[in-house]
Formats: C-alpha cells, sequence, structure tokens
C-alpha cells in the first residue's frame, strides 16, 4: 500500500473517509473497488455514483508519480464488470518526456491488465487533454464512453473529441481491450520471457503488428505484465514497459523494486520496443538486466 493513498484520506469528506479505510487497509486492496463496495460506500455516505467517483480522486491522485511536473492527475475507469479502476500519471526522470503515462491511460490500462474489455466511464479530477482523448478513441466502448470531471456534467467521450479519427477510419474493428491471442510463441524457457510472450499475446498493435509484452519481475520476487496499446493517430500509443509499469505502481509497489525485465516483441514488425525500453529502464536503474526476444 502507497503510504501517500493512506495519507489522502484527510482530503475526502470524513463519511466517506471512514468508510473507505477499512477497504484500502484490507491486505487485498488492489487500487480497484468491486460493484459491491462501491454501493455499499453510496449507501454509506448517501452520495450518487458520480458525487463519490469525483469524491475518490484523491486516493487515485495518490498513486501519481510526478517528479518532474509535481502535477497529480489522478483517473477512476468502471470496467464493463462494474469494477472501478485507479489510475495515475507517471513520470520518469531521465528519461525522454514520450515516457510519460497519462492518468488516463494509467487507469484504462489497469483495468485491460486486469481482464476487462470495455469501459462505461472515467472520471478524471483534471480535462482530458488531447493527447488522452484521442487514447481514449481506440477503445472498444468509445462511441459510449462517459467522461467525467469535478463540478461539470458528465459528457461523452465524443463531445470532447468531435469529429474524431479513430481505428475504423484506417478499417481496423479490433479495438483497444477487445481480446485476441496473437500467437507469439519462444522457445525461451526462462519464466520472465514467457510471461512477457503471454503479453505480447494480448497487444493491440493492428496498424504496426509489433505484438509486444513486457514482464517485470519484483526484489521479493513478484512480477508484473504490460502490453503494447497502439492507436490510430500512432503518438498517442502506449509502449509495453509502460503498462508493466502502470501494473507494479498501482499495486503499490516502487519502481526501484524492479530486480529484472524481459521484452518479447514479433519479429518481423515495422518497428522495436528495445532501444526505448532499454533507455527507460537504465533511467529508473541503470543495472537492471533485460531479456531480449524477437519472436
Amino acid at each position: 500500500m502507497h503510504t501517500k493513498v493512506m495519507d489522502a484520506l484527510g482530503a475526502l469528506p470524513a463519511d466517506l473517509a471512514s468508510a473507505i479505510k477499512p477497504v484500502l487497509e484490507a491486505e487485498n486492496f488492489d487500487a480497484t473497488l468491486s460493484p459491491e463496495v462501491f454501493a455499499q460506500l453510496m449507501s454509506k455516505t448517501n452520495m450518487t455514483d458520480s458525487e463519490l467517483r469525483v469524491a475518490l480522486l484523491p486516493l487515485a491522485a495518490a498513486y501519481s508519480v510526478a517528479p518532474i511536473s509535481n502535477f497529480y492527475v489522478g483517473a477512476i475507469v468502471r470496467g464493463q464488470s462494474g469494477t472501478l479502476y485507479f489510475g495515475a500519471n507517471m513520470e520518469f526522470v531521465g528519461a525522454c518526456l514520450s515516457q510519460t503515462v497519462h492518468a488516463e491511460q494509467s487507469a484504462i490500462s489497469h483495468a485491460w491488465v486486469k481482464g476487462e474489455t470495455g469501459i462505461s466511464d472515467i472520471t478524471i479530477n483534471y480535462s482530458p487533454c488531447g493527447h488522452c482523448r484521442q487514447f481514449m478513441n481506440e477503445l472498444t466502448t468509445a462511441k459510449e464512453l462517459v467522461v467525467q470531471l469535478p463540478e461539470r456534467e458528465a459528457k461523452s467521450l465524443q463531445e470532447y473529441l468531435p469529429e474524431s479519427f479513430g481505428p475504423a477510419d484506417l478499417n481496423i474493428t479490433d479495438a483497444l481491450l477487445t481480446r485476441v491471442d496473437n500467437g507469439i510463441e519462444t522457445e525461451a524457457s526462462e519464466e520472465l520471457v514467457q510471461l512477457a510472450c503471454q503479453a505480447a499475446n494480448r497487444a493491440h498493435a493492428p496498424y504496426t503488428k509489433n505484438f509486444s509484452g513486457v514482464a517485470l519481475k519484483a526484489k521479493d520476487g513478484k512480477t508484473f505484465i504490460g502490453m503494447y496499446a497502439e492507436n490510430a493517430a500512432f503518438n498517442p500509443s502506449l509502449p509495453p514497459l509502460q503498462v508493466a509499469l502502470i501494473n507494479m505502481n498501482m499495486a503499490g509497489y516502487p519502481l526501484a523494486e524492479i530486480e529484472e525485465a524481459a521484452l518479447v516483441e514479433k519479429a518481423d514488425s515495422t518497428i522495436s520496443h528495445l532501444s526505448d525500453t532499454q533507455t527507460t529502464l537504465e533511467a529508473l536503474n541503470p543495472d537492471i538486466p533485460l531479456s531480449y526476444v524477437a519472436a
């Protein structure tokens, strides 16, 4: 558990802080809220659905890793299962700014890694930038996605991104969060490489076919995976390492705990994540060993 998450209780209304504290202190808390827990919180606080989501944003923002901007953004998405997933922005000292993770990307990736195939709504403490509006437009549920900001009426993503450009404009039918199996295989026997390969098989890369995945191992042996999330506009694409770092961060692990990493990607694609993965890992800790397989 992030100490900052418990500290953020002070920013919540007293009745909500009291109601959610046992949830946060539970050993199995994983930065998600089940539909049942969310309903209980609504009942105990007499808040509406949107009021409660907005009130919970300080907890999501407490996961922010922002040593460059000191600007803490939190996001909460609701998957089609009804579960709510926290997310927050992440910055990496020593890496280029293009490696930055936005809070919306974090919350969506958090839901994706845990098996969601669609997002019904997203709540953010600041208006989404154009980069994130385009990223969200890649989703399976982009046409129905609802965006909620503090002290504003909810709006659809399409109201935030009129005359949008997305996968359909490039004749792509499998949008981001579609459940897929890309058929990547490797003969490598190392557990971390096999986990990265499994992640690569879940990657969304319809434009370059660079099906790629990353697996990270923490010092205590816990592992975290991430898969590539490509975008029709290319630049808002989210590399697999970043998705793994999101997964690790939302599990309450400091990034300093990374002990080793593995990257698996399709051998004959038009791009490669090797250089950026190496550079970002070196910025975090130059001693992290990286296993690489082009499958």
